[in-house]
């Protein structure tokens, strides 16, 4: 290139730079000053005009020689934006399948992935031509494509060889099954898959979706789908998200969780699952997040449990979980949030946990679980705790309320209806600050000293339900 550019510079002309030096001798001297100064002008500006005409040969030269004849890909009519049309047309297609054919993107310039995009559609570039790499349908934002009430999923969706994440929001009202065929299409790409509040998708969850081995993100929340879980999902060995709430699955969870080393968080609320924990939950040695709550879970906790070192939140409320509180509870010292209410653990002697150890507890329920004995004292040294709940329970004892009311966090403590004696000690500050966040009512042996009771100023801050000690 640099040698084109030099062969290219203008030619010498002698003869006018040599009368050009005449001139400029006759200037200096005083000799025909008008007549040489016309002369010198027009040599100056002709030799301007012929070197601006040179350069712009030259660059035209220079571009005829960068552009071959090659032959490119097909794109879109806009070379502004280049698309490859293919996608530009399964895209298309597979929005017409979802929000009826009406639909034909006229109104975008110069594609989807131009100037005026649409709204859940998000473009990448590979080998310089833009491809779809995100997809969400459904009503996310004010300006979404609404999906039709007859919508359905055109193998043209299955094309878009570059998605990484699909996403449907609301769109599923009327009862469909979701097909098996095309999700081997994105094994290779699609990272996100999420199905939210659909209550049309029935029947079982495709097993094909056990092939999307990219996955990081497969949330199933709040759709119809009923069934039992597909053994294929523990084929996903780096999903970091596995959430299948408020669905209507059943039976048992599989017993396959081994290799799900990299999940941070599990959760399978709100479904009808039944049988006992698999001690594979054991191996999810990442894991941050458990939730397990409503549902129709048995049997004892799995010692396994306690190898969930990183676990923050433990949620099993309302299953049917039995025999008492597993020793490896108190292994988990870094949970912050501790729900095992309305499940019925039996005579469980509350003493026999250290809980002391579990120093990072923000929430603690142990609410209608059968709990015996009396109310430990190590609780007194969980400092951050903010929300205790013992209610419903058989406990003992009497209550150690000015440990308790040390708690520098505690909001909310509720010890209504156990068998705990005794009066209560605290201090009017403590139920001023607690309003209706305390309950001790029901406890047939718990009374208040009669001085607060007698007191017109602090009676309303009492709790309900508590006797006056006589």
């Amino acid at each position: 290139m640099r040698k084109a550019i030099d062969s290219h510079r203008p030619l010498a002309l002698p003869s006018i730079n040599n009368n050009k030096n005449q001139l400029k001798t006759q200037i200096e001297r005083g000799q025909n000053t008008s007549h040489a100064l016309f002369l010198l002008f027009l040599f100056s500006v002709g030799t301007m005009l012929y070197q601006t005409f040179f350069y712009s040969l030259l660059l035209l030269s220079l571009l005829f020689c960068c552009t071959g004849d090659e032959s490119l890909p097909e794109v879109t009519d806009s070379e502004e934006a280049p698309m490859d049309k293919r996608e530009r047309e399964a895209l298309y297609s597979a929005i017409q399948g979802f929000v009826g054919d009406s639909w034909n993107g006229s109104a975008l310039y110069p594609d989807p992935c131009g100037w005026t995009p649409i709204q859940g559609v998000s473009c990448d570039i590979y080998n310089d031509l833009w491809y779809v790499t995100d997809l969400s349908l459904g009503l996310i934002y004010e300006n979404s494509l609404p999906c039709s009430s007859s919508l359905q999923i055109k193998p043209e969706l299955f094309e878009l060889k570059h998605l990484r994440s699909l996403s449907f929001f609301n769109c599923f009202i009327s009862p469909m099954v979701i097909a098996k065929k095309g999700w081997i299409n994105f094994a290779s790409s699609l990272e996100s898959l999420e199905f939210r509040s659909n209550p049309g998708l029935i029947g079982k969850l495709p097993e094909t979706i056990g092939n999307l081995t990219k996955l990081k993100s497969l949330v199933v929340l709040e759709n119809g789908f009923n069934g039992e879980l597909p053994a294929s999902i523990c084929n996903l060995k780096t999903l970091k998200r596995l959430v299948f709430a408020g669905n209507s699955f059943a039976g048992m969870i599989p017993n396959c969780f081994k290799g799900l080393k990299e999940l941070l968080i599990l959760d399978l609320s709100r479904n009808s699952f039944s049988g006992t924990l698999p001690s594979s939950v054991g191996d999810l040695v990442s894991l941050l997040k458990l939730d397990l709550s409503n549902n129709l879970i048995e049997g004892n906790l799995p010692q396994e449990i306690g190898l969930l070192k990183n676990l923050t939140l433990l949620d099993l409320r309302n299953n049917r979980f039995s025999g008492g509180l597993s020793k490896n509870i108190e292994k988990l010292q870094s949970l912050t949030e501790l729900v095992l209410s309305n499940n019925p653990m039996g005579e469980v002697d509350m003493m026999g946990t250290k809980w002391g150890k579990m120093s990072n507890l923000v929430v603690l329920d142990l609410s209608k679980m059968g709990l015996s004995g009396e109310i430990p004292t190590s609780l007194t040294n969980l400092k951050r705790l903010r929300f205790l709940g013992l209610n419903n329970n058989n406990l003992t004892g009497f209550v150690p309320s000015k440990k308790l009311e040390a708690l520098p966090c505690l909001g909310a403590l509720y010890i209504n209806e156990n068998n705990l004696t005794g009066e209560l000690r605290f201090s009017t500050k403590f139920y001023e600050k607690m309003g209706r966040r305390f309950k001790a009512s029901r406890n047939p042996n718990l009374c208040q000293p009669f001085e607060m009771v007698k007191s017109e100023s602090h009676k309303h801050l009492l709790p309900r339900g508590v006797k006056p000690c006589t």
